[in-house]
């Protein structure tokens, strides 16, 4: 499931950062590699909200700055989903 949630989230920065998929490690800064404003780390955030069905909180989102914190903080949401949704 993880790799999967990487490719997805590296696919969405790269339609809106202009970078090619393979350009997209998970160690690349969103700012000073990907040249990400503010912008487009709210449209980053909104695109993984919709793909996945989770809600970022806005206070978090200047804390990432990386893509492996992005996709760890999406990894971390889906099992809070999980769990939430097991025990309903």
């Amino acid at each position: 499931m993880s790799q999967n949630v990487d490719q997805e989230i590296i696919a969405l920065i790269s339609e809106i950062s202009g970078y090619e998929p393979e350009e997209i490690t998970p160690d690349k800064n969103f700012y000073s590699d990907l040249e990400v404003d503010s912008i487009k780390a709210i449209e980053i955030t909104v695109a993984i909200e919709k793909k996945f069905k989770i809600s970022v909180r806005d206070e978090d989102v200047p804390n990432i700055t990386t893509v492996r914190q992005a996709v760890e903080l999406v990894n971390t949401l889906i099992m809070q989903k999980v769990d939430v949704a097991r025990n309903q």
